[in-house]
């Protein structure tokens, strides 16, 4: 092998370890903290290219609204690909967060969208887990079109004080806040 690549992986298996060291997350009782840290990493080496949104654009995400935000904390920009719906794959998230900077959008984080299955909020005995972590939900869609469902935020590239799973990152903020 020749030193450069070998280099490169070294340096992003460090990157990677210090990403998810970040913040972390209890994983939900009964979880393995060993499967919890490779999915993490499986999904930080699926997405770690995606801090170009030029990159993720290409790849199948849209833009799909404005900035997001509430008093608790802010989402940012979510740019998602619908193909990727319902997938509990770690490498395949539906959405990818990002938040504006001088230098153009950073990712901060990814999320997973899986549809509920009878679509009624009043029931959730179709619950999906990742990470160690029940998903929230069941939800209705937030504007026309979007199904009842369930999701899971994951802050893989942006520390959030309230936990990396936690729905609203008080870090995150959208153009024109305080």
């Amino acid at each position: 092998m020749h030193p450069r690549p070998l280099i490169a992986a070294l340096a992003l298996t460090a990157l990677a370890s210090f990403a998810l060291g970040i913040a972390p997350a209890a994983p939900a009782p009964g979880a393995r903290d060993d499967t919890v840290r490779a999915d993490l990493l499986k999904a930080y080496r699926a997405t770690v290219k995606y801090q170009s949104v030029e990159r993720a654009v290409a790849d199948g995400y849209k833009p799909m609204r404005g900035c997001v935000s509430r008093p608790e904390g802010g989402m940012g920009y979510h740019y998602v690909n619908k193909a990727r719906n319902n997938s509990t794959d770690p490498a395949k998230p539906s959405a990818l967060m990002y938040e504006d900077t001088e230098n153009g959008k950073r990712l901060t984080g990814i999320e997973f969208f899986v549809e509920d299955r009878d679509q009624k909020v009043a029931t959730d005995d179709d619950r999906p887990t990742m990470f160690g972590q029940p998903f929230l939900g069941p939800s209705p869609g937030v504007e026309a079109g979007v199904p009842v469902h369930y999701d899971l935020h994951v802050w893989l590239y942006k520390h959030n004080p309230r936990g990396m799973f936690t729905e609203w990152n008080p870090k995150v903020r959208c153009p024109g806040e305080a």
